[in-house]
């Protein structure tokens, strides 16, 4: 392993995957979000194109971006970020606050609005470290981040995708009596494996594998609070292009739902794409492809 230094941020070069031989180099930095230090993977294509289509992805809310977006195993193309590569894409993947790599600030909280805050600077960096705006992809929890950030900065991102969308736009967030403290409580191997759950579209050495890296990477459960900021989240408020990601089997993204959310998007480029055979963890399913080349058919045509 090679350490770089470069303007402030720490570039920690890994070697290729000893699975895969035309692997691409994973690259982590260290970059500052308002005095905080927040953990960035990024992958490339080896030869580096002469436009890459650049992606930053947004994890949900139990798990960071190592097991969600870059997961090994033996035998099986299973990492998003590999398979955007294959496309043509540079792929980033953050880790929020308290999960992976990035520690929690000193309240121990994460909250909406600060997780928003957050994936904007972190958009302004890579923007000014690459030149070109990305595209920002959440999943469940990430999706919520992802449209928050682009309602609080509309001009920043080139468009946004939403997978595992989780909620209804006309439910306002209900929000019980909280903790004065973080709970710090322990994630499970039975919580890691639970998204899982159509029969067939997963190997079950790919569904022990992403629990024990799941377990490995976060070992305690993030905490948030001041879950009531979710309710600024308004679809009308949503001015750049965006692509809506549903698998057909996944329960927390109901159809009726994204009805009421995409009739209510004011741009008209937008995409509503549903990924047949799939769950809440489609993107390591049988769908990978469908869903990545969904991805890579939404950034291309906003081209033309």
């Amino acid at each position: 392993m090679n350490l770089l230094k470069s303007a402030g941020v720490i570039f920690l070069i890994f070697g290729l995957n000893s699975f895969n031989l035309h692997a691409v180099t994973l690259e982590k930095s260290i970059v500052d979000s308002n005095g905080h230090p927040m953990t960035l993977w990024h992958k490339q294509p080896i030869e580096k194109l002469e436009q890459p289509k650049e992606i930053l992805l947004l994890h949900g809310r139990t798990w960071s971006s190592l097991p969600d977006f870059d997961l090994q195993v033996e035998g099986e193309r299973l990492s998003v970020m590999d398979n955007l590569v294959k496309l043509g894409f540079s792929v980033w993947a953050l880790d929020a606050r308290g999960y992976g790599e990035t520690p929690r600030d000193k309240s121990g909280w994460n909250t909406p609005n600060k997780a928003a805050n957050d994936v904007a600077n972190i958009v302004r960096w890579i923007e000014q470290n690459t030149a070109t705006k990305p595209t920002v992809f959440g999943w469940s929890y990430g999706s919520m981040v992802a449209q928050l950030m682009v309602q609080q900065n509309p001009d920043l991102a080139k468009a946004v995708i939403l997978y595992g969308y989780p909620i209804d736009p006309e439910e306002k967030v209900k929000v019980s009596v909280g903790n004065d403290k973080p709970l710090r409580e322990k994630n499970t191997a039975k919580n890691a494996a639970s998204d899982f759950i159509t029969p067939n579209s997963i190997s079950q050495k790919a569904i022990d594998t992403y629990v024990k890296e799941s377990l490995k990477a976060d070992p305690y459960r993030a905490d948030w609070n001041q879950l009531l900021q979710w309710d600024q989240l308004d679809a009308g408020e949503i001015k750049i292009p965006l692509l809506l990601l549903q698998a057909e089997h996944d329960p927390l993204a109901d159809s009726e739902s994204h009805a009421r959310f995409f009739v209510r998007l004011p741009n008209a480029n937008k995409q509503w794409v549903v990924l047949a055979d799939g769950d809440h963890a489609a993107l390591l399913e049988t769908p990978k492809d469908r869903l990545v080349h969904s991805v890579n058919d939404f950034v291309e045509w906003l081209e033309r």
